[in-house]
């Protein structure tokens, strides 16, 4: 299993872009707004999250090597 070092701002981040995500999804299963004020809003939220986690995602684990690992 590889380990990766990652500091707090760094996981706060992450769990940001996670969140706006989840709340984006969680629109559009909820049924206390307008139709489509829900729809445009909660597709909104989902494609920020998913879209910013990528490469937020890719900075963090692509370039890093895990500890240990002398080169």
């Amino acid at each position: 299993m590889k380990t990766y070092e990652v500091s707090v701002p760094e996981i706060g981040l992450v769990a940001a872009t996670r969140g706006i995500a989840g709340a984006g999804a969680g629109l559009l299963l909820a049924s206390f707004l307008r139709p489509d004020t829900r729809r445009t809003l909660g597709w909104s939220l989902l494609a920020i999250g998913a879209l910013t986690t990528i490469p937020i995602a890719r900075a963090l684990f692509g370039t890093r090597k895990p500890p240990g690992n002398a080169d």
